[in-house]
């Protein structure tokens, strides 16, 4: 149990982390955009890139290499991440998972629902105000310091992991482009090998990677978003090790002791006092489980390269309100989605499947807490504009979105966080 809190907590602060990283990334891309660097930004993310193999040719503009490749990177890690909470963590079991699940569905239907409302003729942006931006959120509640129990913590993290999983789905099954089918028997080969890889136990993890790199190519030539790749790779990731804990003590220790045997005075280590430590390191490389060490490496990779990345290349956005007057429905749709319905949606789902015994509410963590929690879910951020560059084409409404989803996110970071002191006062108060 200790273990697995440690695992949490050290999620928890390299999240907290990136997201005031990302606060600092997407003032300075605002700035960037409306200064006198502002067209060699825009023309900087446009600039084409290629890549060959062969007769075979990718080429792209670079927000696009950033947008489907390095984020393919991003959905292995949040796959990874899914996939572990799903065996071993706080959605392990049906009893903890259902809690945040409806909370989650109902943070996800709401917001759409009202999207829809208003836009019911320009209905494919619905899954905008769908998503909450993990980092984001847990920095809010780690920036409240002992006002926000750890529970509350948790919950937002397992509501999160759920979140995630929902807007992967909405990307792999709303906002594909034309479907190519040959390409889908090229891909599925690919995947049937990596699966392969699997069922033999195979758990060097460089093998998975390699035909990973080809699972991407061929996904991305289907018109299938090219970030499903990562998604399909992380689910064939093994999770347990080639070496079980006792056998790595036991052998961790007689090579110890064989070093410790061969000591001389000497000032250089001894071949016996090498091939202890190759020892040591073959063993600690071994009873890695190959899941979780993929995932740590990309965990830190993925806060503080790619989300900053996808940050700065696509939050600069031109200050220009005209653009939110033309498309003003649009805008509202996204905007009360995220600051109105994912709260909205938490709590009614929450709180009416605990009135019909469906689920059981935390007893640590009060309904104002998750109505608190709730607007924090409501920062949108990177993943609303990863959907909203997906949903449309014209850079006037995209950008009316971006400032659509600053605004709510803003204020939903404002009432989530005043709520949460509120909470806590009253709690001093009464103790």
């Amino acid at each position: 149990m200790v273990k697995k809190y440690k695992v949490i907590d050290n999620f928890i602060s390299k999240e907290a982390l990136s997201g005031i990283l990302l606060l600092f990334v997407t003032l300075f891309a605002i700035i960037v955009a409306n200064s006198n660097f502002g067209d060699f930004y825009f023309n900087l993310w446009d600039k084409p890139l290629g890549v060959a193999i062969g007769d075979f040719i990718i080429s792209m503009p670079l927000r696009l290499w950033i947008n489907d490749g390095l984020m393919a990177l991003f959905f292995l890690m949040v796959s990874l991440e899914i996939k572990r909470e799903l065996l071993i963590g706080e959605l392990a079991s049906v009893s903890r998972a259902m809690f945040p699940f409806v909370a989650s569905l109902g943070g996800m239907i709401v917001p759409a629902s009202i999207y829809i409302a208003l836009n019911p003729d320009n209905f494919i942006g619905f899954g905008i105000p769908m998503g909450t931006d993990t980092a984001f959120a847990i920095a809010m509640l780690i920036l409240l310091g002992k006002r926000v129990n750890t529970a509350l913590k948790l919950f937002l993290v397992a509501l999160a992991v759920i979140d995630d999983l929902g807007a992967i789905i909405v990307v792999a099954t709303v906002y594909t482009s034309e479907l190519k089918l040959e390409y889908f028997l090229h891909a599925a080969f690919v995947y049937g090998l990596i699966w392969l890889l699997n069922y033999f136990d195979v758990k060097k993890l460089s093998f998975y990677l390699f035909l990973g790199i080809f699972l991407w190519i061929f996904i991305h030539e289907t018109g299938v978003h090219a970030t499903i790749a990562g998604v399909l790779l992380a689910f064939a990731i093994p999770i347990s090790s080639r070496m079980n804990e006792k056998k790595f003590i036991e052998k961790t220790k007689a090579d110890l002791e064989e070093f410790e045997r061969c000591m001389d005075d000497k000032p250089i280590l001894n071949h016996r006092q090498i091939n202890a430590l190759e020892g040591i390191a073959y063993g600690y490389d071994r009873v890695q489980n190959p899941l979780i060490r993929l995932e740590h490496d990309l965990h830190g990779f993925s806060a503080f390269f790619i989300m900053p990345i996808f940050a700065f290349s696509n939050a600069g956005v031109l200050l220009d309100f005209s653009t939110v007057w033309t498309n003003w429905m649009i805008v509202l749709g996204v905007a009360l989605g995220l600051l109105v319905g994912k709260p909205l949606g938490i709590f009614g789902f929450t709180y009416t499947a605990t009135k019909l015994n469906i689920i059981k509410k935390p007893k640590n963590i009060s309904w104002f807490e998750i109505i608190s929690v709730g607007f924090i879910a409501g920062i949108g951020f990177t993943m609303s504009i990863f959907i909203a560059n997906l949903a449309f084409v014209d850079e006037d409404t995209i950008s009316a979105i971006k400032i659509g989803i600053f605004t709510a996110s803003f204020m939903a970071t404002v009432i989530g966080m005043i709520l949460i002191s509120i909470n806590y006062k009253f709690k001093i108060s009464k103790a």
